[in-house]
């Protein structure tokens, strides 16, 4: 199984080049983040002409999540167990969910497509209420390895966190200033791992950018982020057999500002191996 995960930054706007690149990529699973629409208004049939079943979240021109895979998905969910809601002003248990997260079983992979509260600036609710999501996401998360301590998982998406300083290339980012890289964010990042899952791209590719504003020629200059994360459970991590990130679809005409991160998995393959006659072992 190939799978990307992408924040398209509007898939009304990108579609022709998020097809392009899952065709050309071999892409089987594709999970993609910031859609902007609602499901009615997704352009489902480029997909579904390059052999894509699409399962998509979205409430408004904001935020909104999807999936397109090659293989018909199962147990699609559009929220995790406890996941908060935020509305500006509005304070409790029973603010409206946005749509952040999108779930679905595709070839016995549990496959989440996640875009993680920005956070906004240090003294914003929007904060409190990103710590709360990403809290509730670890407490899901362990919850579900715990049901199915063998099941492949993968949160992958945009995190909105940058977990190391050499993450950081945008002067503009500053510890103490800025969100993303704050002690509670990184903690709450770094938390994920109590809940099973790890980081399966990073000891691949130890260094590289996701994203790069557009404003102030900071993909010219490299001064980008790296916010857009693939997290796998034990069986998920130890499929994985390569990673890539696709800095060049920063490139080009109407590009999205992040760009997409692609894991290779071998699945099964013991499984395959462990059914060979003995003259093959």
């Amino acid at each position: 199984m190939r799978l990307a995960t992408w924040n398209v930054n509007s898939i009304r706007t990108r579609v022709a080049r998020t097809v392009e690149f899952a065709v050309r990529e071999d892409i089987d699973v594709l999970a993609m983040q910031e859609i902007k629409c609602k499901p009615e208004q997704f352009p489902y049939a480029p997909f579904e002409e390059a052999g894509y079943h699409v399962e998509v979240h979205g409430l408004n021109q904001w935020n909104g999540v999807a999936i397109a895979s090659r293989e018909p998905m199962t147990d699609v969910r559009t929220a995790f167990d406890g996941m908060p809601g935020f509305a500006k002003g509005h304070e409790g248990p029973d603010a409206p969910q946005e749509a952040r997260a999108i779930g679905a079983i595709v070839n016995g992979v549990r496959v989440w497509s996640l875009y993680v509260p920005n956070g906004r600036s240090l003294d914003d609710p929007h904060l409190a209420y990103k710590l709360h999501w990403l809290e509730a996401l670890r407490t899901a998360t362990a919850a579900e390895l715990a049901a199915k301590p063998g099941l492949p998982l993968a949160l992958v998406g945009d995190f909105n966190i940058i977990p190391f300083d050499h993450d950081n290339g945008d002067p503009d980012i500053v510890v103490g200033k800025s969100t993303h890289v704050s002690p509670e964010e990184r903690a709450a990042f770094f938390a994920l791992e109590s809940a099973g899952v790890q980081d399966v791209v990073r000891p691949l590719l130890p260094e590289g950018y996701t994203y790069w504003d557009y404003q102030r020629l900071k993909f010219p200059r490299n001064e980008g982020i790296r916010i857009d994360f693939v997290l796998g459970s034990t069986p998920f991590a130890d499929a994985v057999k390569g990673a890539s990130i696709h800095r060049e679809e920063r490139k080009g005409e109407q590009p999205s500002d992040h760009v997409p991160v692609v894991v290779d998995l071998e699945l099964g393959a013991a499984d395959e191996d462990d059914d060979l006659p003995m003259i093959f072992a």
